[in-house]
């Protein structure tokens, strides 16, 4: 084999996957067809729960400067995130092209063999790997894989070529989309009804404004070229009777809202994730977003499979679990599609759903699932309302230092957390700490409604969610050591 897995896709989810099976200690190579990063802004934003996975591996300071809000949106209707009471805010000012490449140098660092300018052109499952034909510059290769992981967007070259089903409905409307410089206009930031259509304005950094632009009833153009500086202008000034054909166009995009997710997330020996895997409406960035935590599942599990620590079937559960979580996406930005796209017929809706945000917990409701704090996997049983999700940030004080929740993750390795100075749970994990850090500590004060309130150990998955809690059996933490990573060191062996 060439590599343990081969990645096809340099974006996002390619970048954060690639680095975390790196960090797990897995050889990847990451197969780009660009040959340079496009520097696209496209994506604006991460969201509370991509600030949260970023800080658990240490990379909010590749970010630079940022700004962050305490706002957000759903459908266009104002969601104060405050009611989360989350350790971090959304970062509004951080284009996609920054998160790139701040992912690219984490991972390249890590020892990421990342190969642009080659191009993906068929794929074989023998069963026991993956063929992948490579074209680069006048040159075609075979690199043979143990895995492969489509990480190529929404016209998926893996996708189609794996065989994939990939249904749901075409777009029926369009958004066009400018960064610009050298116009001054008034934030719209959850976008506006006007006209026959719908406009927005979000401020970037270094004086850049973004707007996008959408008219009610009008068809989608089918486009093999971005649109034309000159199209987005017109449009813009039919709505909002505002000129802007002076601004100097940094970027231009055309966008629609068709929405489609694989039924599948694995197909044998080959793996989808992010936009290969679904698309939508991008209301609120959510789909880069959920792209990066798709990867962010599927690294640690993929990791250990490959090491021998884990069965096979631990990769059934990245479908099992992110599949639902796209799912929920395609629904939430549906539904946001109607409340943003809708004419006068939606006021009626947007008049009752702007009634239900007052109250407190639609609000938080509404406020967790647009900033991917509302998921919950099922891990198996128990009784603790922590089961299946994120731990909220925990101050901790060890015997040697002061440390956080958040920091004891930034290995990317299972974690039980003793806050009880249990020996006796730590005895039982002893066969796992070739895999899973054991680390007794104390907590400071959690807040009455917390729901780590009363908690007096965690067992953690790389990925920061729950897997057991006590008080809780001790058979249910050997389970749940058993699942997550594998069997016991002893009977590995």
């Amino acid at each position: 084999m060439d590599a343990s897995v081969v990645i096809v896709g340099a974006g996002p989810a390619g970048l954060m996957l690639a680095g975390e099976l790196r960090l797990a200690g897995t050889d990847v190579i990451v197969l780009e067809r660009h040959p340079h990063r496009t520097g696209e802004s496209r994506g604006i934003g991460l969201t509370i729960g991509t600030m949260e996975v970023f800080d658990q591996r240490g990379l909010l300071g590749r970010l630079g400067a940022y700004e962050t809000s305490g706002m957000g949106h759903f459908g266009g209707l104002p969601l104060d995130m405050g009611i989360l009471e989350a350790a971090h805010e959304a970062a509004r000012t951080v284009p996609q092209s920054v998160t790139e490449q701040a992912l690219e140098a984490w991972a390249v660092d890590l020892g990421a063999d990342i190969r642009r300018g080659h191009e993906c052109l068929a794929i074989e499952d023998t069963g026991d790997g993956v063929t992948v034909t490579v074209r680069h510059g006048d040159v075609e290769e075979t690199i043979e894989a143990r895995y492969l992981v489509g990480c190529d967007g929404g016209r998926s070259t893996v996708r189609k070529a794996a065989g994939f089903d990939f249904p749901g409905t075409a777009a029926t409307t369009e958004m066009l989309l400018a960064d610009l410089r050298g116009v001054e206009l008034a934030p719209r930031m959850t976008g506006q009804q006007v006209g026959g259509g719908f406009v927005m304005v979000a401020k970037l950094a270094g004086g850049i404004h973004r707007v996008i632009v959408g008219e009610r009833g009008i068809a989608p153009r089918r486009r093999t070229a971005a649109p034309e500086f000159a199209e987005v202008a017109d449009l813009w000034k039919r709505l909002t009777g505002i000129d802007i054909s002076h601004a100097e166009p940094v970027w231009v995009s055309a966008f629609g809202d068709a929405t489609r997710q694989v039924t599948e997330y694995r197909r044998g020996r080959v793996l989808l994730a992010g936009d290969s895997a679904h698309v939508h409406l991008p209301a609120g960035g959510q789909g880069m977003n959920t792209s990066i935590q798709d990867s962010y599942n599927l690294g640690w599990k993929l990791a250990s499979v490959l090491r021998g620590d884990a069965p096979e079937e631990l990769l059934d559960t990245y479908h099992s679990e992110r599949h639902e979580v796209g799912r929920n996406l395609l629904a939430n930005t549906r539904a946001q599609s109607l409340l943003v796209l809708g004419g006068e017929e939606a006021e009626p809706l947007r008049g009752v759903l702007a009634e239900l945000i007052r109250h407190p917990d639609a609000a938080r409701h509404l406020a967790a699932k647009v900033s991917g704090l509302d998921i919950r996997y099922d891990v198996g049983g128990g009784t603790s309302a922590l089961l299946g999700r994120r731990l909220p940030h925990l101050q901790l004080a060890t015997a040697a230092s002061p440390t956080s929740s958040t920091a004891l993750l930034r290995a990317g390795r299972g974690v039980l957390l003793d806050l009880d100075d249990n020996a006796v749970l730590r005895r039982r994990a002893q066969a796992w700490r070739d895999r899973v850090d054991v680390v007794t500590a104390t907590a400071d004060a959690v807040r009455e409604n917390s729901p780590a309130a009363g908690t007096t150990a965690v067992l953690l998955r790389p990925d920061g969610y729950v897997a057991w809690a006590a008080p809780g059996s001790h058979q249910q933490l050997n389970s749940a050591l058993t699942r997550w990573f594998g069997p016991a060191a002893d009977r590995r062996r």
